[in-house]
């Protein structure tokens, strides 16, 4: 067979069943062998739009999300997207035709070295130079992915080599399994534990990626110990829990921060440095920090582990509960008093332009518990961090390691390629909907209904909110926007925009109702934005 058909079995023996990307003239046999393959190819219409649709494919999934580009200018466009799945964690396997191998050694069209481009931004970067390696670099890719922590991998494929014959057969595929945690360890963290006079629990999105949500609220629920989460954590533990402190991460005296003030352990669970600085959360260096991960703590001055223990993290924290006293509450009742009380405050609001809390109050209202909403960057994604409430893990997705705006639209498509019986909403701002809005042809000529919720303020809300914060004043910040309304029916999508308040939560419904590409153009006020910072002081989220 030729050595693209093998590179197509090999990529089908790892239950690839999607492909987001653009063909181009240097992967013509990759794009051909395909048509013989169950592996649906999804033509994109950006390549950026490809990867970020594989990078939230694979949050949803835990699977590799796999995207494609041709060299040069193709390959470049995955950039963004490759190094946002890498930065969150997300297992994606990059994919690049290349220039003849004769070509590479000098200057010549379109030529880049990829591979060495990509390894600064994966987990494994490769260049295949002959066919008889493309198994085993086919099978790394995806090892290494899937390996906590998980991450981006890039495989460069020259057209000369794709065109080879060969008589080969893809690896098997082994999963691994994570190690058991340490018995000793176990007995000392579940010692501290039980010594500490107000311990709180820091939840990170590793505890999604290890599947040990329900873990986590019986550890909580057990010890009687309050859980803050980060933004990409949202729904680890349900917000109705009681021991939910909610999102933590956005403003310097937060409710969640509070307890963090007043904690004397940190017991940190699969948490991610890269979202949440530990200066921000721990800038006294004095606590007692304890490690529940996969893997081994990062090195940081803020994260002094004085207890770590590394595996499966179902399994650590069902031994060191078993061990460990329950504790007293702290705080929780009030903390939680007062959460609640700002979720409901502006519920019944209707002044205009619509307030976050309430876009937010009604857009949850309108959804079920494991309907999905993948939230851009920007502004909005302060609030939806905040106060969009989660009863369910990855049903709220957020970029909060790379943070790229331009995620949410094709972030939407995948997710509902991934689950098409749930309802599937992209919230965005109006400068993140435009970074990506080629895609809502994706969606309209696969009839994918999404509903694309936009925050409409004419500006870079979140980069304002912070000028006016820090010097009073904005700077080069503010554009105009197309009419959202006749940009919707030229790609044969629905357009709604919301005129009162009063209609907003009507409009969300029917929207879902439609079966339809809808796009919803919702006129915000980010006057509110201040106001929040007035009262729980600076926002120390970098973005």
């Amino acid at each position: 067979m030729k050595a693209a058909e093998l590179f197509i079995k090999a990529l089908e023996n790892e239950g690839v069943q999607y492909i987001f990307g653009i063909p181009g003239e240097e992967n013509l046999d990759v794009m051909d062998a395909l048509l013989e393959s169950p592996i649906k190819f999804i033509i994109t219409r950006h390549e950026q739009g490809a990867a970020f649709m594989a990078d939230v494919y694979a949050r949803l999934t835990g699977q590799p999300g796999v995207c494609l580009a041709t060299l040069g200018p193709g390959a470049t466009n995955l950039v963004t997207g490759v190094a946002d799945a890498n930065m969150d964690h997300a297992p994606l396997i990059a994919i690049a035709g290349q220039a003849d191998t004769q070509r590479l050694h000098k200057e010549s069209h379109q030529v880049l070295n990829l591979d060495a481009i990509f390894s600064h931004i994966t987990k494994y970067s490769s260049r295949i130079l002959s066919p008889e390696v493309i198994t085993e670099v086919v099978r790394k890719a995806f090892k290494v992915a899937m390996a906590e922590k998980k991450g981006a991998c890039f495989i460069e494929f020259p057209e000369n080599i794709a065109k080879m014959e060969i008589d080969d057969q893809p690896l098997p595929v082994k999963h691994s399994i994570l190690a058991e945690p340490d018995s000793l360890r176990v007995r000392q963290i579940a010692e501290v534990i039980s010594n500490a006079k107000q311990p709180i629990i820091l939840a990170g999105n590793g505890v999604i990626r290890s599947n040990a949500c329900q873990q986590l609220a019986e550890f909580a629920e057990k010890l009687n110990i309050p859980v803050a989460n980060t933004f990409m954590a949202k729904g680890v533990i349900p917000f109705r829990h009681p021991m939910a402190l909610g999102s933590v991460g956005l403003q310097a005296k937060d409710y969640a921060n509070v307890g963090f003030d007043h904690a004397d352990v940190i017991i940190c669970i699969g948490y991610d440095l890269v979202e949440y600085h530990p200066k921000l959360w721990h800038p006294t260096k004095d606590r007692t920090v304890i490690h529940i991960d996969t893997v081994s703590a990062e090195v940081d001055a803020y994260y002094p582990v004085v207890l770590g223990v590394t595996g499966d993290i179902r399994h650590s924290l069902s031994r060191i509960s078993e061990l460990s006293k329950a504790h007293e509450g702290y705080r929780m009742g009030a903390l939680r008093k007062a959460l609640v009380e700002e979720m409901n405050q502006h519920k019944d609001d209707m002044s205009y332009p619509v307030k976050p809390q309430k876009l937010i109050w009604d857009l949850r209202t309108a959804l079920a518990s494991d309907d999905l909403v993948i939230c851009d960057v920007g502004a909005h994604k302060m609030w939806m961090s905040r106060m969009y409430r989660c009863d369910q893990p990855n049903t709220c997705i957020i970029s909060n390691g790379f943070a790229s705006m331009g995620i949410a639209l094709p972030g939407a498509i995948a997710a509902k390629l991934a689950y098409p019986e749930k309802n599937v909403v992209a919230v965005c701002g109006d400068a993140g909907f435009l970074m990506n809005v080629q895609e809502i042809e994706v969606a309209v000529r696969l009839n994918l209904p999404i509903v694309i919720l936009v925050w409409n303020d004419g500006g870079y809300g979140l980069i304002e909110w912070k000028q006016l914060q820090q010097f009073g004043r904005s700077s080069h910040v503010h554009f105009t926007n197309p009419d959202l309304i006749k940009l919707a029916e030229s790609f044969g999508a629905v357009g709604y925009r919301i005129e009162k308040t009063e209609d907003l939560y009507s409009t969300i419904n029917a929207a879902l109702a439609d079966n339809k590409v809808s796009i919803i153009d919702c006129p915000v006020d980010y006057s509110e934005n201040l106001k929040l910072t007035e009262q729980l002081g600076e926002m120390v989220c970098p973005i």
